[in-house]
């Protein structure tokens, strides 16, 4: 689904140009300055490929989009009354002029108590395959009803939301144009408008919708793309640093900057176990949580699964560190012995990834 950095880094070649800033390196034993030039040059280039965007479909088959399906979406995303109280939407959290999190350490539900991990940005959220800090979803369909029901979050049983969604005629007409083989089903010939209102296509309907919220342009796409003044000399040598010394593409790889998977990275303890929590048995996933994607980071702060670091610098000295040395910590965590400078770069070229609004305005069914 999505172009990974992959083998790019593996030539010692690329490591040595992305470590000099895309600078030349040293010359091989009668090896022609112009011919290294070009071959540094070249591969440099592959590299920032690797990060260009890619439009692809991202709606399943079993949940093809439609307008309908998409704007009903949408509606019920932002309608209070998803929550047990009336006073609570699915955006109090996932906050459009927030990135799409909401800017706290954990999340906040109806009830005024604290969520147990930090509420995640849905930016790009059709292009991850498995959802959750812990990766409990295992599709964007399955994740609704658990915040919508859940007494610590949107609390509000299944039945109630149910009641209200078909004592509302906009809504019933809504759930009919968008869902209208619910309403026509063999087995319910003449079936009432309201029988397209179910848990199913309220999932649909959100998922849908959710689909649609992509990251924007940011001035990183522009230097991808060959515009060499849309980020600062800063920057890119912390995407050198980045692609090398920092080893933060690992795992923050393709256009997404996530890999869609988990790992320790020396930070999680005590009982929050991460993606262990479903594979009790294995050491390799004890404290692994979800890669999050690094679009917008500057802007989505506090950081980690639980908001427990509250800036990019304390990030990345956890890196630097290495974290908690432990049999489940990812081989790629180790101390990296960063220079202040580098760590400088490595929040420029982080900053460059957050969109500033310079593109042209969005397809329709697009929200960011």
């Amino acid at each position: 689904m999505r172009r990974q950095v992959g083998s790019m880094l593996a030539g010692a070649a690329l490591i040595a140009a992305m470590a000099s800033g895309f600078g030349i390196g040293s010359l091989g034993a009668g090896e022609p300055r112009g011919t290294r030039a070009g071959t540094v040059q070249a591969e440099a280039a592959a590299l920032r490929e690797t990060y260009r965007r890619v439009d692809e479909p991202v709606h399943p088959a079993n949940n093809p989009y439609s307008a309908a399906k998409s704007e009903l979406g949408q509606r019920l995303f932002f309608d209070p009354r998803l929550s047990g109280g009336g006073t609570m939407s699915c955006a109090s959290c996932h906050i459009p002029s927030r990135s799409w999190s909401d800017g706290r350490p954990r999340g906040i539900g109806e009830t005024g108590a604290a969520m147990k991990v930090r509420t995640p940005t849905l930016l790009d959220v059709a292009q991850i395959p498995i959802l959750g800090w812990d990766g409990k979803f295992r599709d964007l369909e399955n994740v609704a009803f658990t915040p919508i029901t859940s007494a610590s979050a949107m609390n509000l049983p299944e039945d109630t939301l149910m009641q209200r969604l078909r004592a509302e005629p906009t809504y019933v007409r809504a759930f009919a144009d968008a869902f209208p083989d619910h309403t026509t089903a063999a087995s319910a010939p003449g079936a009432p408008p309201e029988s397209a209102i179910s848990r199913r296509t309220v999932e649909l309907a959100l998922a849908t919708f959710q689909r649609s919220i992509v990251s924007g342009e940011a001035p990183f796409d522009r230097w991808v793309a060959g515009n060499e003044d849309a980020i600062s000399p800063s920057a890119k040598a912390g995407f050198a640093v980045f692609n090398g010394k920092g080893q933060c593409a690992a795992c923050h790889s393709g256009w997404t900057f996530t890999d869609g998977s988990f790992h320790d990275i020396g930070a999680g303890t005590g009982g929050d176990i991460g993606r262990a929590a479903f594979f009790p048995d294995s050491e390799q996933l004890r404290y692994a949580f979800k890669t999050p994607t690094l679009r917008d980071v500057a802007e989505r702060g506090p950081y980690m699964h639980d908001g427990s670091l509250q800036s990019l610098q304390e990030v990345i000295d956890l890196y630097d560190r290495g974290g908690i040395d432990r049999p489940s910590r990812s081989p790629a965590i180790r101390s990296l012995g960063l220079t202040d400078t580098e760590k400088q770069d490595l929040i420029a070229f982080l900053t460059s990834l957050t969109a500033d609004g310079s593109a042209a305005a969005a397809p329709q069914h697009r929200l960011n």
